[in-house]
């Protein structure tokens, strides 16, 4: 049997003239993410006639829309009634994946830096990362950017004040309180404290991205010779 959601306070802002987000608190909560993702699936079957796309963020859920089925004046009041009433929650079981990770010093730039920051050693940073169980909040910034929450406050670190202007695919990065995994080679400006052989996004795949929103990713800390071995696969 399904429950019905409780109501959480949000407002609605149009974005240009197909568009719409439903903006919530801001905060980084598990529950809220539950939410916008039950959201999404309810109101991906309502407005099957007239929505193209679904953009789920940490605290926003923006709906994207065809401007000549219907206004957005319309679709908006549409929005609106929907959201008045109780949504029936839907079972939503996130899978447990494990990322192997690489924190060699060759491929973790900024391992030392942090650590230094935090004022803890190499191990005990790794530790801390490893220990931990991350939920996937939202993806976005890059094809399969997975956004996680989670991360001990012992490991919060600024991201860096002058971005790097290449960071390899698979790094894996600290940024604040969060923690995440750069799914294609790109400009950044987080700490890189170690690297991934897995590949988290071809688009080739039915399902291209490793991860989705609601599920829990745990890195498993592995050797150099590893790493090597396993990115010889991938490739």
């Amino acid at each position: 049997m399904t429950n019905l959601t409780t109501h959480i306070p949000h407002q609605l802002i149009t974005n240009g003239d197909a568009a719409i987000t439903i903006e919530y608190q801001a905060v980084i909560d598990e529950k809220l993410t539950e939410h916008i993702i039950q959201t999404t699936h309810y109101l991906t079957k309502q407005l099957k006639n007239y929505a193209t796309e679904f953009i789920p963020g940490y605290q926003t859920l923006t709906v994207v829309f065809s401007p000549l089925k219907i206004s957005i004046e319309r679709f908006e009041q549409v929005l609106k009634e929907l959201l008045e009433k109780p949504i029936q929650q839907q079972p939503i079981h996130g899978r447990l994946i494990q990322i192997p990770a690489c924190y060699d010093h060759e491929l973790a730039p900024d391992l030392l830096p942090l650590a230094n920051y935090c004022q803890l050693s190499i191990k005990e940073v790794i530790h801390l990362h490893t220990q931990t169980t991350y939920l996937v909040h939202m993806l976005g910034f890059l094809p399969g950017f997975l956004y996680l929450g989670g991360l001990t406050d012992k490991l919060h670190c600024p991201r860096k004040s002058t971005p790097a202007t290449r960071i390899p695919a698979g790094a894996i990065g600290i940024g604040g309180q969060q923690t995440g995994i750069y799914p294609v080679a790109s400009p950044g400006g987080w700490n890189i404290i170690g690297q991934t052989p897995v590949n988290l996004f071809n688009p080739l795949n039915t399902e291209p991205f490793i991860a989705a929103p609601l599920d829990k990713i745990q890195f498993v800390p592995i050797s150099k010779k590893e790493f090597i071995a396993l990115k010889k696969k991938q490739s």
